[in-house]
């Protein structure tokens, strides 16, 4: 099956692709989620005409990302925990956390879009990347110290 991308899809391609793709790919995954069209010659005039506006709108959310990502190069959140003896965690620092301390410096971001590995179960200085749109990601650091 043929379809137009109306967004970039990361493991397809960008905007206004043409792709092809497995029928139940397509039929039950991209169109109803408005990530595609049916490639047919209808559909393909009508994008012709609306290719503009949506490599415009995506051009915009990519450089809003991009500003985004530069704003958080610097950006440091500060977990405090309880720990044990030697230093170790009671429990850990998972994408919540991370999520609820960027949100109380003023940054909005999902916490399905924070990159973490696994939790963090150590106290000291760790970097986490944050997807922010496609192609572009931020790294910000997660400090955790110990709670007094």
């Amino acid at each position: 099956m043929k379809v137009i991308l109306k967004q970039h899809v990361e493991s397809l391609g960008k905007a206004g692709d043409t792709v092809k793709v497995a029928d139940g790919y397509g039929r039950n995954f991209l169109i109803p989620k408005g990530l595609a069209v049916e490639a047919n010659t209808r559909n393909l005039k009508a994008f012709e005409h609306e290719k503009q506006r949506i490599l415009h709108e995506a051009d915009k959310i990519h450089k809003q990302a991009e500003e985004t990502a530069t704003k958080l190069g610097g950006v440091t959140c500060t977990i405090a925990r309880r720990v044990g003896e030697q230093e170790k965690l009671f429990g850990s620092v998972g994408v919540k956390d991370i999520e609820e301390s960027l949100a109380s410096q003023g940054i909005e971001i999902d916490k399905r879009n924070i990159l973490l590995d696994e939790p963090i179960k150590a106290l000291g200085e760790f970097p986490v990347r944050i997807k922010l749109s496609a192609g572009v990601t931020a790294e910000i650091k997660v400090a955790v110290v110990a709670e007094s």
